[in-house]
């Protein structure tokens, strides 16, 4: 067996995650919500990612989604729970992330012995991650695992990608990065999504934008013209290598060749959901 790379971890992340995220930006994801009466866009976010931890109020969410502004989740969360019960949107969600993946991949991909293999693998990895300090992981790590390949893959992808976002989280706030300045300073790497969708989505305005960058120009991480300057790259670069270090028991256990694997099946995947649409343009 080869020996894990550095960013190998990482890699495995950037190719499965965005197979979990296609749920919601799906159409199925919307029209599975406002089945069951959560017809607002804001409202099925927050539920159906949150739902994993019970009927939370809006003060959890916003810990453990970080970048929300606070007054768009109080608008909807617990309201939420009302119109549907934390387990009735679980149930929602994975009929959308059945539909959905069944959409953009196909059935003869759903049903594929790959397909099945990325689940086992997934699967295997998400064995090693932890739960201490891990909220929205561990939340999601007491659901039961679905017994269809496709659907096993898309839980197990969740767990990854929730156990690399609440240590994400932790390194964030060690940076001294608040949410929007977390946002602002990942939009300048140039990898982050674009102002104009942070703004139609997170529930900040402009001027809260402006405010950020002001901040982070105080600290000497943004330029004049708003670009990263050389401390700022380096903050940046330590925050996904801190977060790399904090995601690596799952991408180790699996060993070099699992990862290698993993990756390379889902990187066909996600080729596949892109051409179909998966994902909206503008976003970065």
């Amino acid at each position: 067996m080869t020996s894990l790379q550095p960013r190998a971890g990482r890699r495995c992340h950037h190719s499965v995650n965005p197979l979990h995220s296609t749920l919601y930006f799906s159409p199925d994801f919307t029209e599975q919500l406002a089945g069951i009466g959560i017809d607002d866009a804001a409202a099925a976010y927050f539920a159906g990612r949150g739902a994993a931890m019970g009927a939370v109020g809006p003060g959890t969410v916003a810990a453990t989604f970080y970048n929300f502004n606070p007054e768009l989740i109080a608008r909807h969360v617990p309201a939420v729970w009302e119109t549907a019960a934390p387990q009735k949107v679980l149930d929602a969600r994975l009929r959308a992330a059945d539909a959905t993946l069944r959409r953009l991949l196909g059935e003869e991909a759903v049903a594929s012995d790959a397909m099945a293999e990325a689940a086992e693998l997934a699967l295997r990895a998400a064995e090693a991650c932890t739960r201490h300090a891990r909220p929205l992981y561990s939340a999601h790590a007491d659901l039961p695992v679905p017994a269809e390949p496709h659907l096993a893959f898309w839980h197990a992808a969740t767990l990854l990608r929730e156990h690399r976002g609440d240590g994400h989280l932790a390194v964030l706030l060690a940076a001294g990065l608040d949410p929007l300045e977390a946002l602002v300073s990942h939009t300048a790497t140039g990898k982050g999504m674009a102002p104009r969708w942070i703004l139609a989505t997170r529930g900040w305005h402009r001027s809260d934008w402006d405010a950020a960058v002001e901040r982070l120009r105080g600290r000497g991480l943004l330029d004049a013209e708003g670009g990263l300057t050389e401390a700022g790259t380096r903050l940046r670069e330590d925050v996904e290598s801190d977060t790399d270090r904090l995601d690596l028991a799952p991408y180790e256990h699996l060993g070099a060749d699992g990862v290698e694997r993993l990756t390379e099946l889902a990187r066909g995947f996600l080729t596949t959901a892109a051409a179909a649409g998966a994902f909206p343009s503008g976003l970065s």
